[in-house]
């Protein structure tokens, strides 16, 4: 069996993985990194992220055609969809990016190892027939997705987001389970090409642990769109024939559709990766504990990403990774260096139409704080940007700490929200104050003037309402 050594080894090249291999190549480090698929990129590039997204896109200028371009003095006809030309160009744009990770590997000279990586005593890893020594483990192996109690993801028409990114048809009625992130964007992909779309959610709110303003004006833009909602609806369970599927909810009656998607969170994923081998115990969520310089209890062993707690975010995990990496460098050259992470200024979007961004608190965060804060808000319907567009749905909205005026949290919904959000982030992250916001000039026309608006209206200074 042969046997390898290396400074670093990463195991999973998704986002946090193979932007750490990257990064420890740049600071010095022997790394390389090992993967199970042979497209590198993990579930974010291949089955999440990147695939979703084109998908959102191509169902996005398909409504435009069907039922937007009139208003804009375009007339067209038979427009047909052809679910198989989008799937294509979907697996085009994974493809290239994939492609490109590797290339990146190839660049910085990481060495690529694929197959099932288990580690075992003394930080050894084995990969296939290869044993791989390392002075130093790093663990990023990203997340599954998981289900509830009374509902089988072996079941053929229970699906998880991978087979829904990939329908050979569309649904006549698509039942999903979970009115998160993943539920409601491809939720929206779906009734955009033409389903019936039924969200079950277990709260009586969607989006949970969003600002509950921005989720409340969120449900009633997918009410209007013609998603259907049934909220505070326990699902029991999940049965399928020939004629579909039927979800039993408790104390309401069954809801019959062609297929269901479960969104109802992820777990991380660490089955056969033998932590036990060298003493790791997850907690009761199956993460990985580290402390703040992302080391494990084990000597030499670190994680990052969705194995260990926080947000299940691809940005998060990159930012962790490198974080990381910088951290085991200073180490190795005994500097007093390396990476940290501000967790608050990380911000969180939700890819439909209209597009959900926040970034730091919110209103109800604030409250249990009892934190003191003043709000500005400002609506697109008065952005002249946004008004051209014809896409005036949503608002800016802007917290601040009612004595130093600090920007506590930024909460948008609107086209472009994922896009505006970036400004707030790094305002906050310079400990920014609405007025240093509202004192920036900012371009006209452009939508970011709704994100000055707002910060003017933090001070009762909004010019444009």
């Amino acid at each position: 069996m042969p046997t390898h050594t290396h400074d670093l080894l990463v195991i999973g090249a998704g986002p946090a993985g193979y932007v750490a291999a990257i990064r420890a190549a740049q600071l010095g480090l022997d790394t390389a990194i090992v993967d199970k698929e042979k497209q590198l990129g993990g579930t974010c590039l291949r089955v999440g992220c990147i695939p979703s997204k084109a998908l959102l896109e191509s169902s996005h200028k398909y409504e435009d055609a069907t039922k937007h371009f009139f208003a804009h003095g375009i007339e067209v006809s038979a427009i047909d969809l052809n679910l198989s030309a989008m799937m294509k160009r979907k697996e085009k744009v994974v493809k290239s990016l994939t492609t490109g990770v590797a290339g990146l590997m190839k660049k910085n000279k990481v060495r690529v190892y694929h197959g099932h990586a288990a580690l075992t005593a003394g930080k050894s890893v084995t990969v296939g027939g290869d044993t791989i020594n390392a002075t130093h483990v790093l663990i990023a192996t990203g997340s599954v997705p998981t289900t509830i109690l009374g509902v089988s993801l072996d079941d053929p028409l229970v699906d998880t987001s991978t087979e829904a990114l990939s329908y050979e048809d569309v649904p006549e009625h698509l039942a999903v389970i979970g009115a998160g992130v993943i539920g409601l964007e491809l939720g929206s992909v779906w009734r955009r090409l033409g389903s019936k779309v039924t969200v079950i959610e277990y709260l009586d709110r969607i989006m949970p642990g969003m600002d509950a303003e921005l989720a409340k004006a969120a449900h009633k833009a997918f009410k209007s769109q013609g998603i259907d909602f049934m909220l505070g609806s326990a699902v029991q369970g999940v049965s399928s024939d020939k004629g579909g599927v039927t979800i039993d909810i408790k104390d309401a009656g069954p809801v019959k559709a062609d297929r269901v998607l479960v969104s109802v969170g992820r777990k991380p994923n660490t089955e056969g990766l033998g932590l036990d081998q060298i003493g790791i115990t997850p907690n009761q969520r199956g993460q990985i504990e580290v402390n703040g310089k992302f080391e494990t209890g084990v000597e030499g062993v670190y994680a990052v990403g969705d194995v260990i707690p926080g947000p299940m975010l691809a940005h998060k995990a990159e930012e962790e990774g490198i974080a990381c990496v910088e951290n085991i460098a200073a180490k190795v050259s005994g500097s007093s260096g390396g990476g940290h992470i501000d967790y608050n200024t990380i911000p969180s979007i939700v890819y439909t139409h209209p597009e959900i961004a926040s970034v730091g608190k919110s209103e109800e965060q604030l409250k249990e704080e009892g934190i003191d804060y003043k709000k500005g808000a400002f609506p697109f319907l008065a952005n002249g940007r946004a008004r051209a567009n014809d896409d005036t749905d949503g608002w800016v909205k802007i917290l601040a700490d009612a004595v130093t005026d600090r920007v506590l949290g930024v909460h948008i919904i609107g086209d472009s929200a994922g896009d505006l959000i970036a400004e707030c982030a790094t305002a906050m992250a310079f400990a920014a104050s609405s007025e240093d916001i509202a004192r920036a000039c900012h371009a006209h026309p452009t939508l970011s003037e709704a994100v000055k608006e707002a910060a003017l209206g933090v001070a009762g200074r909004a010019i444009h309402i």
